[in-house]
């Protein structure tokens, strides 16, 4: 019988991408941790998930807080599939400006006869959670400081707290709601958006925070595993401890390992400045043209004596010569 342009013979069984489990619904199963499908589960023992469960039942939460391209969300999903057992058990909110009660807690949405309650993201984790009481349950908020946070949580946030686990809080349209103690949560927030301040008032009794800073040794694990050769690794490193030494008293400067992900030579490392890096740094130096040209002219001399690359002044210290242990 005619099949598009293809005629199957009579009695032939068709497959789909999800009988052979490599379709959609197969994938979304099988990866975790979002943006790092193929990195392996984390181990029972690994030092980060071990922190965060000895948190977790003195606390209401885990904030992740680190600059861009640290690895944050990464973490908080590997950590949640990890706690959670399944990904079925695990729902992700990311924050923004426009982010509102109504879409965490509880709203009204139009109808054709006018309007109806609806539950919000926190909400049916709640419930999900209260109704499977032998799972633990795992909500991750990304970008926890882009919305105001404290808004949005409404009067549950109080009920977050251990403490307080388990009470009825009732919400804004006369409901009931209770936060169990199986529904964890875990958030990431970068430390200098401007909502940090607001996140830091209503959290901070409530929520434990973990420090994701910019790791010398995980960018040497990423370039090692990329190929790349290690004299260009080495002025790579020695860059990007010379740029995060900037972020101590100019927090905005500071790069993170994951911007190099990816990296596998030097069309690569082009290819991260001139679509992602120089635009981090003109941001964060804006106000500091010195820096910022010590900071450029670093990167151009990673390319000194490489085919094509920038003739750029050479630093007063080597790239080797800037990496100081303290940026280890």
């Amino acid at each position: 019988m005619p099949y598009g342009d293809v005629t199957l013979v009579p009695g032939m069984r068709r497959l789909t991408a999800a009988d052979l489990d490599i379709g959609y619904e197969a994938t979304a199963e099988e990866t975790h941790a979002s943006n790092s499908p193929d990195a392996p589960r984390l181990a029972p023992d690994n030092p980060m998930l071990l922190t965060v469960k000895r948190l977790l039942p003195s606390f209401g939460g885990v904030i992740f807080t680190g600059p861009p391209g640290t690895g944050k969300t990464y973490i908080a999903a590997q950590i949640a599939e990890a706690i959670a057992g399944d990904l079925a058990r695990v729902r992700y909110v990311q924050f923004h400006a426009s982010y509102q009660y109504d879409e965490f807690m509880e709203g009204f949405v139009p109808t054709k006869s006018g309007f109806k309650r609806r539950d919000g993201a926190f909400a049916e984790m709640c419930h999900a959670a209260a109704s499977d009481r032998d799972h633990t349950y795992v909500l991750v908020i990304d970008e926890l400081s882009r919305a105001d946070a404290a808004r949005v949580f409404g009067e549950a946030l109080t009920y977050v707290e251990r403490s307080k686990r388990g009470l009825e809080v009732t919400l804004a349209s006369g409901k009931r709601l209770i936060v169990p103690n199986n529904l964890e949560i875990l958030a990431t927030m970068n430390p200098v958006d401007r909502g940090v301040d607001e996140v830091d008032a209503a959290f901070e009794r409530r929520f434990a925070k973990i420090r994701i800073d910019p790791d010398r040794a995980v960018l040497d694990e990423i370039l090692t595993s990329g190929g790349v050769a290690d004299e260009l690794k080495l002025k790579v490193m020695g860059w990007f401890s010379m740029v995060n030494k900037f972020a101590r008293d100019n927090p905005a400067a500071a790069v993170g390992h994951a911007y190099f992900i990816n990296v596998d030579g030097v069309d690569a490392l082009r290819d991260i400045w001139e679509y992602q890096l120089q635009f981090a740094v003109d941001r964060a130096f804006r106000l500091d043209p010195e820096n910022r040209t010590i900071v450029e002219t670093g990167w151009k001399n990673l390319f000194v004596d490489v085919p094509g690359g920038w003739d750029g002044k050479q630093l007063s210290t080597s790239p080797d010569e800037s990496v100081t242990d303290d940026a280890q």
